[in-house]
């Protein structure tokens, strides 16, 4: 299983980026995913989730309203779309998925599996 995030930037703070994590090596409609994120000198968070059907989705506090993750699964992708950056949302994201096939319940979800991440820069 392989997952490529792509997509980070640098912005300015209250501008977007879209995050995309493209998946290969196995049925990608099967698996909830997430997105992470580690800032400088923390450890790594919990950003978003969502199941393998794409119906139901669970955020951080800190990004609702302002993140959104879809998945198109003909295209093996998962995105995530960032609106109204602010400073803290600097980090490397990372994409993760799931090692349990038709998985919707979030507490059951194990990421097993992890791209190699990409650097969101918001500037003040």
């Amino acid at each position: 299983v392989q997952l490529q995030a792509s997509g980070g930037g640098l912005v300015q703070a209250g501008g977007s980026l879209r995050l995309s994590c493209a998946a290969s090596g196995r049925t990608f409609s099967r698996y909830a995913m997430g997105w992470f994120r580690q800032a400088p000198g923390k450890e790594r968070e919990f950003v978003v989730a969502i199941d393998w059907s794409g119906g139901r989705t669970y955020y951080t506090d800190s990004v609702k309203g302002r993140f959104t993750i879809s998945r198109d699964n003909a295209k093996n992708t998962m995105y995530l779309q960032m609106n109204s950056l602010k400073p803290e949302d600097t980090a490397v994201y990372y994409c993760a998925g799931d090692s349990v096939s038709y998985n919707s319940d979030f507490a059951r979800v194990k990421y097993d599996y992890w791209g190699q991440g990409t650097q969101v820069t918001v500037s003040s």
